[in-house]
């Protein structure tokens, strides 16, 4: 019922009938149901067919691909810099990049990639993005981010061993400001590379990978983002390794120092797991489910994985970030629509930036 309810609310072609004569028809109160037959997808947002699976990808990378084929020819300009990490959201929004090129003509050289190695890049990271670029035959440029960012810890006088915040924004603004600069000089588009899953959650530098000029990923979901790269893999061989070896690799902003070459900071230890934060949102924000409710559903679609407890604890991780950095949604650049989940301030999510949570909160305290 909440989810008809919803779907009246935000389609228009439904609309009130003309008050007439009614009758009141008694319902005897259900219990709460402990027992559910139905079939909870824990993976929404991902077809379980794998046909359809395969046909989504595609759709997904022909939508990023001529969406900015369009932006590109209304700047009138066919650069585009991408800073390259190694990891999942980069990688696709380059594979997407790449085609748009393709499809277009352009000289791949044309697409400028940059890796910026700072204080926690692995070599790991770093060997991806240069195999993938040069397999791409793109331009590569690396851009060394540590000595700017130790001479912006001296101009605001930040320790460089106090590894908190300020030490990991400092290196994410940097690279942006080398993007933007960058784009500048060579008349190029700055692509973002962001997912759905992190705007979600506010898991970005405010003016660091937050802002570019173009946001490619935005509209997809970071459990859909591994099957889009597996998509690419499967159908273009010579990038099969290397794209592998990205898919096995763990999500990290890698802002913090390694240890021994090896990722220290892993994402989904911080935030929690991707799969469930995907969950959440989709109900939250395509059926405007009660947390009381995804709650219900979580502990359903994820028995034998999760305990309740812990999905309990994510989803209250979830409320509380996604109300309180809506600040960063409300000024994010373009970027296509991609499924029927959109986050967009200026499209399907208007939402003010100091909305409280505390009542969605108090549902399942």
């Amino acid at each position: 019922l909440q989810r008809v309810s919803n779907l009246r609310r935000s389609d228009s072609s439904f609309s009130q009938s003309k008050p007439t004569e009614h009758r009141v028809i008694q319902l005897r109160a259900l219990d709460d149901v402990q027992v559910l037959d139905r079939f909870i997808d824990p993976h929404p947002f991902v077809p379980s067919d794998r046909d359809n699976r395969e046909h989504r990808c595609k759709e997904i990378t022909d939508i990023q691909a001529y969406a900015l084929i369009r932006r590109m020819k209304q700047a009138q300009i066919k650069r585009a810099g991408i800073g390259i990490s190694g990891g999942l959201d980069s990688t696709l929004a380059l594979l997407s990049t790449h085609k748009a090129f393709e499809l277009m003509g352009w000289d791949s050289k044309d697409i400028l990639c940059y890796t910026m190695p700072g204080f926690g890049t692995t070599s790991r990271t770093k060997n991806s993005a240069i195999i993938l670029c040069q397999k791409l035959g793109v331009t590569l440029k690396e851009v060394d981010i540590t000595a700017l960012s130790l001479a912006e810890f001296e101009a605001i006088e930040h320790n460089r061993e106090d590894l908190d915040v300020t030490y990991e924004n400092v290196q994410a603004r940097a690279r942006t400001s080398i993007l933007m600069n960058s784009a500048n000089k060579y008349n190029g588009l700055v692509i973002g590379t962001g997912d759905l899953s992190e705007i979600a959650l506010g898991w970005s530098t405010y003016n660091g990978d937050h802002m570019s000029m173009y946001s490619l990923n935005c509209g997809i979901p970071k459990t859909l983002i591994r099957y889009v790269i597996e998509y690419y893999s499967q159908t273009n061989s010579y990038l099969k390794e290397v794209l592998e070896t990205i898919l096995d690799t763990p999500v990290s902003p890698e802002l913090l120092p390694n240890v021994d070459d090896t990722i220290s900071q892993e994402t989904e230890s911080i935030i929690g797991p991707y799969e469930l934060h995907d969950f959440f949102l989709y109900h939250f924000i395509r059926h405007s489910f009660s947390p009381k409710k995804i709650l219900f559903l979580a502990s359903k679609a994820f028995a034998g994985k999760y305990e309740e407890e812990s999905i309990k604890r994510w989803l209250q991780l979830f409320i509380k970030r996604f109300f309180t950095q809506q600040f960063k949604r409300s000024a994010i650049p373009d970027g296509p629509m991609v499924g029927t989940v959109s986050l967009s301030p200026r499209a399907n999510w208007r939402m003010p930036s100091d909305a409280d949570y505390e009542i969605f909160m108090d549902e399942i305290r």
